[in-house]
């Protein structure tokens, strides 16, 4: 089990309720998913492509990126266990293809199936993990090393691309790291003259990890 992904598990464990009340939906780039209202009544995997989720301040417009999901992710886990409205934005980035079901029959799963507790709950702790993470940075770490800590996540030797970055628009990196353009595009100039990073349109490439490794903050 340990080698499955999460739709995987459902789909082994629950075969009969995937095929009974599984919704497939696809969602276009940039295009909206569901409202907070609508996410108190359905709960989805990820199958493909990225979905920012992230709130406004509507005082001054600023955008907070808490999570980008990607496949084998799930949402909304807090609504899940707690019935309450959650007040996040989904947005599609890539072209996005999800599995849907009514929030009733996952709380049924979560009641009475061992096998998806033993994949929600490393998941819910995961998620919590994350959502410390990013305060603690935003109380702690300056925007350079921010962006430093987002740009060596999930970093693979075969490319020098980042897979949760390509494509993401300036903006949308500084939402993600509590910032705002203007200052994202002095912190990626200076990284370039250090020869750390090459920019091409929406694209970040890493020239020198070592050195990108090298400027990392010291985990506690």
């Amino acid at each position: 089990m340990a080698n499955l992904t999460p739709i995987e598990v459902v789909d082994q464990r629950l075969h009969e309720d995937v095929k009974r009340y599984g919704k497939i939906e696809t969602f276009s780039a940039k295009s909206s998913l569901y409202t907070p209202d609508e996410m108190q009544k359905y709960f989805f995997f990820v199958l493909e492509g990225r979905i920012k989720v992230y709130q406004i301040h509507f005082e001054d417009a600023k955008e907070q990126t808490l999570m980008i999901l990607q496949s084998g992710d799930m949402y909304d886990v807090v609504t899940l266990l707690d019935g309450q409205l959650h007040e996040n934005i989904l947005e599609a980035i890539d072209d996005v293809k999800i599995i849907l079901f009514p929030i009733e029959i996952v709380r049924n799963w979560m009641h009475d199936d061992e096998n998806f507790n033993r994949l929600l709950l490393p998941y819910l702790a995961k998620q919590m993990r994350h959502i410390e993470e990013l305060a603690l940075d935003l109380s702690f770490l300056d925007t350079s090393k921010r962006l430093l800590k987002l740009i060596s996540k999930e970093l693979d030797p075969s490319t020098p691309h980042s897979k949760l970055l390509h494509n993401l628009t300036h903006e949308e990196i500084a939402s993600l790291i509590g910032t705002v353009r203007k200052v994202l595009n002095r912190h990626i100039q200076k990284l370039k003259r250090d020869g750390i990073l090459s920019v091409s349109r929406k694209n970040i490439e890493i020239k020198d990890r070592q050195k990108l490794l090298a400027q990392l903050p010291i985990e506690p």
